[in-house]
């Protein structure tokens, strides 16, 4: 467990955001073209909100009013199972998507195993809560806890169905994390995948097969822009579809689950000023619902968003955390790896200069010298898929992401790496192997046993680049996951699943000691919303 643990990462100090996090009571303006309530319009309590926040006037030529029982307002990972779980308890639902087809990413979900002891839920929870900073709320992660397990047997019978690739991944991804605080815990983990075959690819193979069935309607290219409030009550959202607006009634709620706000440039510089030489995975991801839900009477989570950087694909993601040596481009090694793992890295290379590249270095006895390491090594054969310089097919990697090099000499490793200065790399390496020689880390303080020589020819290097897929930061919600207003009391009608609802992490940095709990998560809390929704 040495690996897994972030004994460096303990940020529970870290500062309230303050002025974005006040909450905005929405008030009412006359429908034009609804018969149930108007549009969340701006407050007069807008002093001192940043200006993603300040609400936009008020829309009034609705063309057309649609009635549903449950609007389902996003088409991801923790929207698509909302909507299928609503439809499933019996409901007409519309699961409403800004792009032109569903969107996701990543590849794994995990979740606790209903034989899971209460004890052992406990454990896991408390577990969680610290890796997150001691920042989760306790009924965040209850809700995971107590129906993860179901859900996501749910969702792979779901997959099955509609023909989507999905893969048993639980002893690969949860081998060493079986018992916690001396209590057994059971999971269950899938994928969608192998890669590059993905949740995307997952959640829209599930939206072409339920579409149409089950009361289950979607709406695509059909960005939501103001949810329609009557009274206190959330009761439906405003889209534009086409050059025309249409309202969108739900007679049971209103589910928020739109993603975060990576794309937003205002948002980013106000949350996340240090993300700001780090590339972003993914686009379009503009905190569309995080703004209408604070229009609305929301207030977002007061701690800065988790962060979720990482690279899976330049070279085999299971040694990842690895403690090889590590260097920057410049050549220079910058931290000890046995306390660094790759969810964590990306802190270290915020620069214009670094922008979240670094580069994993061991040499050909890696299978023998490493053999103990926790995690799985691929052996020269199987790595080659992650090599651009080798022929042959690449099975379960993305091509154009793989960045895996071999040479015979450490200079002309560097220069394959791309690094740009080759003589500090050398010199890099040979400092290490003193430092392994002598059994003692100066430099960073690992322990001896991680120390490997990198000194037998061919030398292989794995050139990681640390970007940005997610920020997991929303509005406060309680263990219902509806949305709570400024003073903590649930706005009805409303709710908020996913990446746009807070509460669940807390952490400046998504932990991956539990891989797929994101994901996990974000299934999890659809299914339970959806389900409850639709059977009211």
């Amino acid at each position: 467990m040495e690996l897994s643990r972030r004994d460096l990462f303990k940020f529970g100090g870290i500062a309230a955001v303050g002025a974005a996090g006040a909450g905005m009571l929405a008030g009412c303006s006359p429908s034009g073209g609804s018969s149930k309530g108007a549009p969340a319009a701006a407050s007069k309590d807008t002093d001192g909100l940043p200006s993603f926040f300040q609400a936009p006037e008020a829309i009034k030529n609705v063309k057309e009013t649609k009635e549903f029982d449950v609007v389902v307002i996003g088409a991801g990972a923790a929207g698509v199972p909302c909507a299928l779980a609503a439809a499933d308890a019996g409901a007409k639902v519309a699961l409403i998507q800004k792009e032109s087809q569903a969107v996701s990413q990543g590849n794994t979900c995990d979740s606790l195993e209903a034989s899971t002891s209460a004890a052992g839920k406990a454990a896991v929870m408390s577990w969680l809560t610290e890796q997150c900073a001691w920042r989760s709320h306790r009924d965040q992660l209850e809700l995971w806890a107590n129906n993860s397990g179901e859900a996501l047997h749910w969702l792979w019978d779901k997959a099955t169905e509609a023909g989507c690739q999905v893969v048993d991944t639980t002893k690969k991804w949860t081998s060493n994390i079986t018992v916690i605080d001396e209590q057994p815990v059971s999971y269950f983990a899938f994928d969608f995948g192998p890669k590059p075959y993905n949740t995307g690819s997952g959640m829209r193979d599930l939206c072409d097969y339920y579409n149409g069935k089950d009361g289950l309607e979607i709406f695509y290219s059909c960005p939501a822009e103001q949810l329609v409030k009557d009274g206190d009550k959330v009761v439906g959202v405003i889209c534009k579809d086409g050059s025309d607006y249409v309202q969108f009634n739900a007679k049971n709620g209103v589910v928020v689950a739109t993603g975060d706000y990576t794309n937003d440039d205002e948002m980013m510089a106000y949350y996340n000023p240090d993300m700001a030489h780090l590339d972003r995975k993914e686009t379009n991801k503009t905190g569309d619902g995080q703004k209408m839900m604070v229009w609305a009477g929301g207030r977002m989570e007061s701690v800065c968003g988790s962060k979720v950087q990482h690279d899976f694909d330049a070279g085999p993601g299971s040694m990842a955390d690895m403690p090889f040596l590590t260097v920057k481009n410049d050549g220079t090694r910058f931290c000890n790896e046995a306390r660094s793992a790759m969810a964590y890295n990306g802190n270290f290379l915020t620069s214009e200069e670094d922008n979240g590249y670094y580069t994993q270095v061991f040499d050909s006895n890696y299978m023998t010298d490493c053999a103990d390491w926790p995690g799985k090594l691929y052996d020269p054969e199987a790595i080659k898929a992650y090599m651009p310089e080798e022929p042959g097919e690449k099975k379960g990697v993305y091509p154009d992401l793989a960045a895996t090099f071999k040479a015979d000499t450490i200079e002309e490793l560097g220069k394959k790496l791309g690094l740009t200065d080759v003589d500090a790399f050398v010199k890099t390496v040979a400092r290490y192997n003193e430092l392994v020689d002598a059994g003692v880390d100066e430099d960073m303080g690992k322990p001896a046993k991680w120390l490997k020589p990198i000194k037998q020819a061919p030398f292989y290097g794995i050139h990681r680049h640390i970007r940005l897929s997610t920020i997991v930061h929303g509005v406060n919600v309680n263990g219902e996951m509806q949305v709570l207003d400024k003073d903590g009391n649930p706005i009805e009608g409303l709710y908020s699943i996913g990446n746009c609802a807070g509460n669940f992490f807390g952490s400046p940095d998504y932990p991956m000691d539990l891989p797929g709990l994101s994901l996990g998560r974000c299934h999890t809390q659809g299914y339970v919303v959806g389900k409850m929704l639709g059977s009211k």
